[in-house]
């Protein structure tokens, strides 16, 4: 059973058990439904509790459930939160660990509620691009008022339930529980037992001093802070309905706004990129319940950008991390670093002192490969180049003890060759961090030939604990997100060729939504890093055809930010980018030089460009298995490397256009005699979709 009944003298207590937070699913609605009929049946039952069984009140509605009949079937939340008023028995609501979304709404329809100090209390659903449909838009801001209301709705956050109860004038709890929250709640219920007529939010009323100055002054923020998502706006709409209609009213717009955004773009965006995420650690041959190693303790090779990076996570963790550096000077250049990256988050409030000084207290440094032997983890974030990484790995296998994770942090190298390196292929891992590594969410796991299950299970979870988005990816030169990314770059330096400047292509893609354009991105990263890269594939891939202005720009040792001028000008200290008038000019030699005539390129043929290449290369990676599923390419762009959420990824983006118009606007890109007409053949993988009208989904 999903809904718990018993008696406890003249208390019906009923259960929400729906692991793990209690979603609030069509057999879960049923039970509480059925247990409020007995208990009002029941002579002897004065009054009822409502309560969560294990780790949450409720966590809102069931997620298995999105998009099936099930989740709008009779008795829908709605209905219940209904019967829950009409009760002839006063229902207290007992708030715990986690009140969510439909979980909270439930709360807010019964009579009472009491808290434990410590409940997470959030209607999050701004976060899928919905507004609350089941009333949390009309009944919270009876409770907390319209700008604490409006506040939580708009931002989706958690906020603790003993914060709330402090508010002045709140009525969202009548009571904070110290102890055992169901005993507090028994007898808080007992002296309501005679109370009528019972209390009902519905009925309360909503004030504000300044409502037309107020919701205009929340419509200016939201869409400053929201401009792709329709929802934020959508809840001030809502909220506002609250103050100036009726309740029933209210509910009626609510509903009817819930329902149009359900149909919205951004909300199936939203909605599928939080599927996607949680898709990203199911992987079909290693079992959720593999046994996994114990990491208590993780070293670093290399004390640089990366290397600095990396330690902070496991040391925000509360891991122990020892790096390793061949010179002390360098040693201490990546010491002073990590130092100055928490002193900024001390100096903004981000960060408490004693936290700074327990997290450095875990740090310590060596010169000597035999001072990490007794790591669990060591991670390998040296220069990119296979003969630097034969050595770093014959050192670790050589001292590192039996059952440790060797893992590479390489982002194009081949980690089958780089196990080979050692007598226990099974042991080496890849954990693609991308930069800065203590910011970015993503974590490229690379899964060898022979990474053994529990290896892979290990990284996976300890992602987890350093929260990382972690995706599986297979062997391939640059993985899933740097072999897709290659393709990207080499579309961008065949639209300079044609015609477009650097800035051009870059406002396109950032109009579309991308946080930075290939030229700003390029010269953030450092164009050095692509140039080498392209060099090796000269030699590998000497049919494989590059724009040769980044080879000029890098000639001119304009490498980005670090040089103080890439593919824009800089000025010292700061990070605009100025067009560059020199850049601009080697472009239209280069362009004469290959007798080439600029012509005039929009906008939409920018980004299908872009964004359709990645598209194709996804579909061979998905092809050869590289990557799992569509959406963990996905999760790759939209966590690693800025792809607008507001679109879902790569994939979902394609889905959205539709595979068919995908494939009729590559066979155009073909047609280019200055693009690459063998690279714009549809994968098959995407051509058979396209026929079929199917999706990648």
């Amino acid at each position: 059973m999903t809904a718990l009944y018993e008696t406890r003298g003249p208390v019906a207590v009923i259960t929400l058990s729906n692991p793990p937070v209690n979603g609030l699913g069509y057999s879960t609605r049923v039970g509480v439904a059925q247990a409020l009929d007995r208990a009002q049946a029941d002579p002897a039952v004065q009054v009822i509790v409502l309560t969560g069984a294990g780790k949450a009140f409720s966590g809102g509605a069931d997620i298995k459930e999105f998009g099936s009949p099930q989740a709008t079937a009779a008795p829908n939340l709605l209905d219940l939160i209904r019967a829950c008023e009409l009760c002839s028995k006063p229902i207290v609501a007992a708030v715990h660990s986690v009140a969510m979304g439909g979980g909270l709404e439930l709360a807010l329809g019964c009579h009472y509620r009491v808290t434990a100090p410590g409940a997470n209390i959030a209607l999050p659903e701004v976060k899928i691009g919905l507004i609350p449909g089941a009333g949390g838009t009309q009944r919270l801001p009876r409770v907390l008022g319209v700008e604490t209301a409006l506040n939580l709705i708009v931002s989706g956050d958690p906020v603790k339930s003993e914060l709330l109860a402090s508010l002045p004038g709140q009525k969202l709890f009548d009571q904070v529980i110290e102890g055992d929250l169901l005993e507090g709640a028994i007898a808080f219920a007992l002296e309501k037992a005679d109370v009528r007529p019972l209390p009902l939010v519905r009925d309360l009323k909503v004030r504000h001093e300044n409502p037309d100055g107020y919701f205009q002054f929340a419509r200016n923020m939201v869409k400053g802070m929201a401009k792709n998502f329709p929802a934020p706006a959508k809840c001030v709409d809502a909220v506002e309905a609250s103050v100036k209609k009726k309740f029933d009213d209210g509910m009626v717009l609510e509903r009817e706004i819930f329902t149009a955004l359900m149909f919205t773009p951004e909300c199936k965006a939203l909605r599928h990129a939080f599927f996607a995420e949680r898709a990203t650690s199911k992987i079909p041959d290693v079992p959720e319940d593999t046994p996994v190693r114990t990491i208590a303790k993780v070293a670093v090779i290399g004390a640089g950008t990366m290397g600095g990076g990396i330690s902070m996570n496991f040391l925000n963790a509360g891991i122990p991390v020892t790096i390793l550096e061949m010179k002390q000077d360098a040693l201490d250049r990546g010491i002073a670093t990590i130092k100055k990256n928490y002193e900024a988050q001390v100096k903004k409030g981000k960060l408490k002192e004693d936290k700074y000084a327990q997290r450095m207290a875990l740090l310590s440094t060596t010169l000597d490969y035999a001072a990490i032997g007794d790591a669990d983890l060591v991670i390998e974030a040296v220069f990119e180049d296979l003969e630097v990484k034969r050595a770093v790995f014959q050192s670790l296998d050589r001292v590192m003890k039996p059952g440790a994770i060797l893992a590479s942090n390489t982002s194009t190298l081949d980690l089958n060759k780089i196990a080979a390196f050692t007598e226990r292929p099974q042991d080496v891992i890849g954990m693609h961090f991308f930069s800065p590594a203590n910011v970015m969410k993503l974590l490229e796991v690379v899964r060898g030939e022979q990474t053994a299950k529990d290896v892979l299970a290990t990284v996976m979870a300890l992602g987890k604990k350093i929260k990382k988005t972690c995706v599986v990816s297979g062997v391939c030169d640059g993985f899933i997100g740097n072999r897709m990314i290659e393709q990207y770059s080499r579309q961008a330096g065949f639209l300079l060729e044609e015609g477009c400047t650097p800035a051009q292509v870059d406002r396109a893609v950032e109009k579309f939504g991308f946080a930075m354009g290939p030229f700003r991105m390029g010269d953030l990263a450092g164009n050095d890093i692509g140039w080498y890269i392209r060099k090796r594939r000269y030699q590998e891939k000497p049919d494989l055809r590059y724009s040769k202005t980044a080879d000029l720009l890098c000639e001119l040792g304009r490498y980005g930010q670090k040089t103080g001028a890439g593919w824009y000008d800089y000025v010292p200290g700061k990070r605009d980018a100025i067009p560059s008038a020199l850049v601009e000019e080697m472009i239209a030699q280069h362009r004469a030089e290959l007798g080439i005539t600029p012509r005039k390129i929009d906008d939409e043929e920018i980004v299908h460009r872009l964004v359709f290449s990645l598209v194709n290369e996804a579909a061979h990676l998905l092809e050869e298995g590289i990557a799992l599923r569509a959406s963990d390419v996905d999760m790759v762009y939209l966590t690693g490397y800025g792809f607008p959420l507001h679109r879902g990824g790569p994939m979902c983006y394609a889905d959205t256009v539709g595979l068919w118009n995908v494939v009729q606007t590559m066979k155009r890109f073909a047609a280019n005699p200055l693009d690459d007409a063998s690279f714009w053949q549809p994968a098959p993988l995407l051509a058979q979709l396209a026929a079929e009208g199917k999706t990648f989904s």
